[in-house]
């Protein structure tokens, strides 16, 4: 399931170069030599040691000779540079160097060889820390010399100016303090960078007593641990100018661990320590942040054979942790005692190699099935030797220690949508389909072949359905990242809770302590401002009831809005108008749908309902947004929310799109005289169950999708059954379908019939417009009794009577209506318009036969 790219091989990229004869010290660009098979050099004795911000890589190397040479990989150019060498064998357990490469940082430490060679290399009682000046090789400035190892790390400003006047060092030892030297550096003869006062370097304490640390190299942060009276997790931020800064507080409830040796983590490689030793005794703990402004704090106890694991992922900016239990009951003994806890970003991998790994959702945590449970051959790490002692460094970097070779990893594309596709559980599917979703896209090819996936798979599932996800996950990938914010207001999935057991695993929430905020204000920018805000409106949000913004807001006021629309249709209210204009705004950023290619025969009509939708869903969406997100500002959520509701259309066009090339169906526009075939009877499948998906959600579809359902349906449908369809409302008669639909069929008894059946379920303001295109008596006696209504209502005005004194005297008069009806017709005959577009005259004589002819059905007589 995980793929890793190799970004460094030391028997490929760096072995040749050290292979070379008389490299001088210093060199920059080298040519790769092919490495001879009789050298004594061996893989053994190179070595990876550090990792630097800027990602290059720090090795050593313990030549034939007798010496020792540090030297440094940059993967992105592929080239070495030696940096110095020792004229003895010595040993290197941290190196690290300054951003302009002048300065070299060592801690070196004694070893004892047992008196078999079997027996590997302990680390002795004395540790020294070197400072050596490389630009050019000069001299070198003890730091420490002490009993207990100590880590060095350079650190790199996050500025664009290339300063060759200072550096700053952080020595990190294991008797628990941490120190910056400040080292301030002249240039002489021009190239010359020395250190000014070697016998006078300042320093300062920058954290002590403390149990475990790491290091964020990216980010320049360093965690530490302290554990006086209850674990507390702190945060030191150093800053462009080597200002550091405790900001960050935690307490927390950790396991009873000895903690002995301290545990250093991202801080280079020591190969003469026994990490067997510190991964038996010491809690493997990781600090994984993303610039979203999210904080997980991943832990867990040493893996013991034939005993369940557990692993805690404290979401920081959610507020809780989840402790997960895994059963090992009949597993293969795990080759490793350390799981594995890798960033992806969106996702955590925690995996322990052969027997589970799992890919925890970190932005969406709340329910189990948004992450992904794998055992078996899923776990498998094909690029890795399974009792390999592999190190987790940042960017999802994973470094194997002896042979010194690093990948970055991903989450694998095919593997991922294999199992989509092939999963049996409704939780795994969900859960494949939400990483594929949010992980994988915006890549084209991916969300195709989901969009087939669904296509050939279009019945709901028991637990969700999977076009509701698509839609929902789509838009939340889509947004989301505008803005941070978003991410706790926008809907991300159609599944509200979920009680369903994960085989295997047992899951348990606790909260959290809340951390708190050391830094001036003025300094919790970018990522700290982020997480701050994240937590400062955590109990906010908790406390309000429907934060996450529900698309069956609308629902109400949208059947509102239709009945107002029928009222006011030629006046409407400045609400209609207002909801009018953010329709305009959507479907202008829309795209247009492709209309050179006319891959989709959407009828480009106005589509009422759908327009009402759009403009009450942009209206609705903005309103939820203002009240929950207004440090956004006003102008800033408009963009927001046209554009959330413009890619939901564009989604839908996607979606039909997809099914026509797949179908392979015609582009012109459908017709009415022939039957469907069995691929438009799949289309119409589809697209039956996107508009279902959608009404579940009450989410508009693009004006002409329920058009072109409703052709498709009439050609695949039996009528009765099409008719039906219409009666339950999954069908809808569109104008533009009844103009078609009249035009195009003659008067056939079987057309008849249809047509006789599409007016009695027509509305009457667009039975109205119908009438005139059918020449039919039922057309006709519609056509009378509308022009005699509009004759009665000018004669009203023009009187001054009133209805009820009008009906009276019909009632009292001796003579039938006809009679009355008759004289009217042929005093008002010369002013006889026809209301309808044509505004041709009605003859007299037409509308006295008809009015007859209904007046005899209306007192019961036979029509003779």
């Amino acid at each position: 399931m995980l793929h890793l790219r190799p970004t460094l091989d030391l028997r490929r990229d760096v072995m040749p170069h050290v292979l070379r004869k008389d490299e001088p010290p210093g060199t920059g660009e080298v040519s790769v030599c092919i490495a001879c098979p009789e050298s004594p050099l061996s893989a053994a004795a190179l070595r990876v040691v550090n990792t630097e911000r800027d990602g290059r890589v720090l090795y050593c190397c313990q030549g034939a000779s007798g010496n020792t040479s540090i030297g440094r990989y940059d993967p992105r150019i592929q080239q070495n540079k030696l940096l110095y060498t020792f004229d003895k064998e010595v040993c290197v357990s941290s190196a690290s160097v300054n951003r302009e490469a002048t300065l070299l940082a060592v801690s070196l430490v004694q070893k004892l060889r047992r008196e078999t060679h079997r027996e590997p290399l302990r680390a002795g009682s004395k540790c020294l820390t070197l400072l050596i000046e490389i630009h050019p090789i000069n001299n070198t400035k003890v730091l420490k010399a002490v009993d207990c190892r100590i880590r060095v790390q350079f650190l790199y400003p996050d500025t664009d100016k290339n300063s060759v006047h200072e550096s700053h060092l952080l020595l990190i030892s294991e008797d628990s303090y941490v120190e910056q030297f400040h080292i301030n550096l002249v240039q002489e003869e021009g190239y010359r960078v020395v250190i000014q006062n070697p016998a006078r370097i300042p320093k300062d304490k920058v954290a002590e007593d403390f149990s475990w640390a790491q290091w964020d190299a990216h980010t320049q942060r360093l965690f530490y641990l302290t554990c006086r009276e209850k674990s507390v997790l702190k945060c030191v931020q150093f800053y462009p100018d080597c200002i550091c800064e405790t900001l960050f507080e935690l307490p927390m409830d950790l396991p009873a661990s000895p903690f002995a040796p301290v545990r250093f983590v991202n801080f280079g490689c020591d190969h003469y320590k026994d990490e067997e030793l510190v991964a038996d005794e010491a809690l493997n703990l990781v600090v994984l942040t993303s610039n979203t402004g999210s904080m997980c704090i991943c832990y867990s106890k040493p893996v013991q054979a034939d005993e369940d694991v557990t692993y805690t992922v404290a979401f920081v900016h959610r507020g809780y942790s989840k402790t997960f239990t895994v059963a090992m009951e009949g597993a293969p003994r795990p080759p490793r005692t350390d799981l594995l806890f890798i960033s992806l970003d969106y996702y955590i991998a925690v995996c322990l190699p052969g027997c589970f790994l799992h890919l925890i959702n970190s932005r969406q945590p709340d329910l189990a099935c948004h992450s992904l449970f794998l055992s078996g051959e899923q776990t498998r790490l094909c690029c890795l030797c399974p009792s390999s002692s592999v190190l987790s460094l940042p960017e999802a970097v994973l470094l194997e220690v002896h042979s010194g070779n690093m990948f970055i990893v991903s989450i694998k594309n095919s593997s991922l949508l294999h199992f989509l596709f092939t999963s049996t559980e409704d939780g795994q599917r969900l859960a494949a389909l939400h990483c594929a979703l949010a992980y994988l896209t915006p890549e084209s090819e991916v969300e195709l072949q989901i969009i087939h996936w669904i296509c050939d798979n279009v019945m709901s599932y028991d637990r969700f359905d999977q076009i509701q996800e698509f839609m929902l996950t789509s838009l939340y990938r889509r947004i989301w990242q505008q803005s941070v914010s978003l991410d706790k207001v926008l809907p991300y999935s159609s599944i509200s809770h979920w009680e369903e057991e994960i085989p295997g695993v047992k899951i348990t929430t606790e909260l959290l302590s809340q951390p708190v905020f050391r830094g001036k204000t003025r300094h919790l920018k970018g990522y700290w401002e982020e997480l701050q805000w994240n937590i400062e409106t955590m109990k906010y949000f908790e406390a309000v009831p429907n934060l996450r913004y529900r698309t069956t807001f609308v629902s109400e006021e949208w059947n509102k809005l239709l009945a107002e629309r029928g009222s006011e249709e030629k006046k409407p209210s400045n609400y209609l108008r207002n909801i009018q204009e953010n329709t305009k705004k959507v479907l202008s950023t829309v795209d247009t749908w492709h209309l050179d290619k006319k891959l989709v025969p959407l009828f480009q009509e106005e589509d009422h309902q759908q327009r009402v939708l759009i403009g009450l869903m942009v209206d609705k969406l903005r309103e939820h947004l203002n009240r929950h997100l207004h440090r956004l500002g006003k102008k800033r959520i408009d963009g927001l929310v046209v554009n959330y509701v413009a890619q939901l259309l564009e989604l839908v066009r996607r979606i039909l799109e997809t099914l026509w090339v797949k179908f392979n169906l015609r582009s012109q526009l459908l017709c009415f005289k022939q039957q469907g075939s069995p691929a438009e009877w799949a289309v119409f499948h589809v697209m039956s169950r996107v508009l279902e998906a959608a009404k579940g959600l009450c989410l508009p579809l693009p004006p002409g999708f329920n058009s072109l359902l409703t052709v498709l349906g009439l050609r695949c449908l039996p009528t009765h059954t099409f008719l039906q369809y219409l009666d339950h409302g999954i069908l809808q008669l569109t104008e533009p379908f009844v103009m078609q639909l009249f035009k195009e069929l003659d008067n056939s008894d079987q057309n008849e019939e249809l047509k006789f059946s599409i007016v009695k379920r027509l509305p009457e303001s667009m039975g109205q417009k119908i009438y005139q295109l059918w020449d039919h008596p039922i057309s006709s006696a519609c056509i009378a009794r509308n022009y005699v209504r509009s004759l009665f209502v000018k004669l009203e005005k023009k009187q001054g009577t009133t209805r009820a004194e009008r009906d009276r005297s019909f009632f009292q008069s001796e003579f039938m209506p006809l009679s009355y009806l008759t004289k009217t017709l042929y005093d008002v005959e010369d002013q006889a318009v026809n209301p309808f577009k044509e505004q041709e005259n009605v003859d007299a004589k037409f509308v006295e036969e008809i009015a007859l002819k209904q007046t005899f059905l209306m007192l019961g007589f036979e029509d003779k």
